[in-house]
C-alpha cells in the first residue's frame, strides 16, 4: 500500500537515529538493521512501505544460473515491486556472494523502488553505483547470489540484519543504517517524532552555548520552561 506523502515528508525531516529513541520509548530495542551501510555517502534519506525478499543458504541443486529463469527468482520479484517501496532482503548476513548487480539496481530504479537494504552485499559495484538506485548493504562481493544463497519468495515476513520485516512495516534509512517502523505504530511515531527531532535540535543549540549537559540531557524542569518558553516564541 502507498504510503501517505505526508508521512514521508515528515519521516524524512527525522533521523534514524531519533527514531530509535521514539521506539525505545514504547517498548521496541531491536529495530535498526546490523549490517545496512550506505553503498555511497550522500543518498540522503528515504522513506517507504518494505517489500520484502528471502534468500536461504545455497543448495546445489536449487542454487544455479538456471533458476534465475524461474517463476520464482529475483528478476520475478523485482516486476512486483510497486512504486516508492523499499526492497529489503533476508541475506542471512552472507557476504560472500552479492545478491543484486547493475542490471537487477537498474531495472528497480526504473520501477521507482526507492531503495534497497540488506544485511548481505552487492556485486558490480561500478554499474550499481551507476544505476541511480540508493543501496544499504554490507559490502561487495563479485560472485553471483547463487554462490551463497537460494532465492525462495518475496513479500512474506523475513529477517533482515536480525530484524523482523512484514510486508508493509514502514522503513527509515539514512547514512546511519534503516530501522524499521512496525505498521501498527506509524501513527503514534509521525505524531511523536518530530517533536522528539525539533527538542533534539534545540538541546543542541544549547551545548553550542556552552550549557552543561546535567539538567539538560535530559530535561530537568527548569529546562523544559525554557524549551517550552522557546517553542511558544517561534
Amino acid at each position: 500500500m502507498p504510503l501517505d506523502p505526508k508521512i514521508i515528508e515528515t519521516l524524512k525531516g527525522v533521523s534514524t537515529a531519533t527514531l530509535t529513541t521514539v521506539l525505545l520509548k514504547k517498548g521496541l530495542r531491536n529495530v535498526w538493521m546490523r549490517g545496512t551501510k550506505p553503498l555511497k555517502p550522500g543518498q540522503g534519506r528515504v522513506v517507504g512501505p518494505a517489500f520484502t525478499l528471502r534468500f536461504v543458504p545455497a543448495r546445489e541443486d536449487l542454487a544455479t544460473p538456471e533458476s534465475w529463469a524461474s517463476p520464482i527468482s529475483t528478476r520475478a520479484a523485482i516486476e512486483a515491486m510497486p512504486e516508492g517501496c523499499v526492497a529489503v532482503a533476508d541475506a542471512l548476513g552472507v557476504t560472500d556472494a552479492g545478491i543484486f548487480g547493475d542490471i537487477l539496481c537498474s531495472r528497480m530504479a526504473k520501477r521507482g523502488v526507492a531503495g534497497l537494504v540488506t544485511d548481505g552485499v552487492m556485486r558490480d559495484a561500478e554499474g550499481v553505483l551507476g544505476s541511480g538506485m540508493k543501496v544499504w548493504c554490507d559490502g561487495i562481493a563479485a560472485p553471483p547470489s547463487v554462490a551463497g544463497l537460494t532465492f525462495v519468495g518475496w513479500q512474506e515476513p523475513i529477517s533482515c540484519g536480525g530484524v523482523a520485516v512484514f510486508p508493509d512495516d514502514i522503513v527509515v534509512v539514512d547514512d546511519d543504517g534503516a530501522v524499521l517502523i512496525p505498521a501498527k505504530l506509524l501513527d503514534a511515531v509521525v505524531a511523536e517524532a518530530p517533536e522528539q527531532e525539533r527538542m533534539e535540535g534545540w538541546i543542541m543549540t544549547e551545548v553550542d552555548r556552552g550549557v552543561p549537559l546535567p539538567g539538560l540531557y535530559p530535561m530537568n524542569a527548569e529546562t523544559k520552561a525554557r524549551y517550552q518558553a522557546w517553542k511558544d516564541a517561534q
